[in-house]
């Protein structure tokens, strides 16, 4: 490895690697190992796509998120394979209902809730995940009911375009 390359590979993990730990630990449940592991293979992988690294910091951000989301969805489910295999070689195993894809998906929603402001994640909260009409939302949130529209407007619109900056497509 020439010079120039270890610079390259210092920069690139003192620029991103904490951020990307703190990402990786909330995906891996806190287990600060495993976020290790994920952040050292998130970074190779970056490595071996040096063109990704000529753009810009968010965007590049935005890879090694998507990356590392990847890594740990594919790692869950090879895992996931292993166990229904095991489970189907059990005589009269109990089914139980698969909800891991409705939970990764609610990680999802819920970092990209963060890059919201606070008044576009209120609205967004009380009428999608609580559940509360408009009138409702506005009565709690103390504002008028043509604002709670507007703001869900406009707060569905950023939550599109934060999912899409997390690498989530439709």
């Amino acid at each position: 490895m020439t010079a120039h390359e270890v610079a390259l590979m210092r920069q690139l993990h003192e620029e991103h690697a904490k951020a990307l730990w703190h990402f990786c630990l909330r995906l891996v449940g806190n287990d600060r190992a495993h976020a290790e592991d994920v952040v050292q293979e998130t970074l190779l992988r970056a490595w071996r796509h040096r063109e990704i690294l000529e753009s810009p910091p968010p965007a590049v951000q935005a890879w090694l998120r998507t990356v590392a989301r990847n890594l740990v969805t594919d790692e869950w489910r090879r895992h996931r394979a292993v166990r229904e295999t095991s489970v189907a070689e059990v005589p009269d195993a109990p089914e139980r209902e698969d909800r891991t894809d409705q939970l990764l998906l609610s990680w999802v929603v819920a970092e990209a809730l963060t890059h919201l402001t606070p008044d576009h994640r209120s609205v967004l909260l009380e009428c999608f995940f609580r559940g509360r009409s408009v009138a409702e939302a506005a009565a709690l949130l103390g504002i008028p009911e043509g604002t709670v529209k507007s703001r869900t407007h406009y707060a569905l619109r950023a939550l599109r375009l934060a999912l899409e900056e997390m690498g989530v497509t439709a």
